[in-house]
């Protein structure tokens, strides 16, 4: 196939759920959109309560985050992302996010993340590793419990 006939496509976010960010947290969901295997990439929606810290992680790759609702931090920076914030993350950066609780009852955020994520325990130790097929394991396990037909998240064409 040549790229001249692959035929542009969309993905409304209300045809995927919000999967349940196990077993980091139950109370923080992600929705896949793409789990890209050629390109080692996930692009999704994140979704946490106001408040919540996440588990501190390290990036192989970059990472692009635009906020769309609420507000968030590291712990590691003075820096906030608000709405319309977009914050680059270059590789090789570790850090903790952070939900802030002054600017709404959740954050929701657009993620495009490319290689891995290393996440430490309280003793930075790795102890996971979370990627594409991570992402497809989790959303797959996720619609075969709940009786959800799985679509096709590493293609555009869902």
């Amino acid at each position: 196939m040549m790229y001249e006939s692959i035929d542009t496509a969309v993905i409304n976010d209300e045809d995927l759920p919000w999967v349940p960010f196990a077993p980091y947290s139950e109370e923080v969901f992600i929705k896949y959109i793409k789990c890209d295997p050629i390109r080692g990439e996930t692009i999704t929606l994140l979704k946490a309560p106001a408040g919540t810290t996440l588990p501190k992680h390290h990036h192989s790759g970059t990472v692009i985050v635009y906020t769309i609702k609420g507000a968030w931090k590291y712990i590691e920076h003075d820096w906030v992302s608000k709405v319309g914030g977009v914050v680059f993350e270059t590789a090789g950066t570790s850090h903790t996010p952070i939900a802030l609780a002054e600017y709404g009852d959740e954050i929701v955020t657009l993620n495009i993340t490319q290689g891995d994520l290393l996440y430490y325990d309280e003793h930075d130790n790795i102890c996971a590793i979370e990627n594409w097929k991570t992402g497809v394991q989790r959303y797959r396990a996720f619609c075969e419990a709940n009786g959800i037909e799985a679509k096709d998240i590493t293609s555009f064409s869902v």
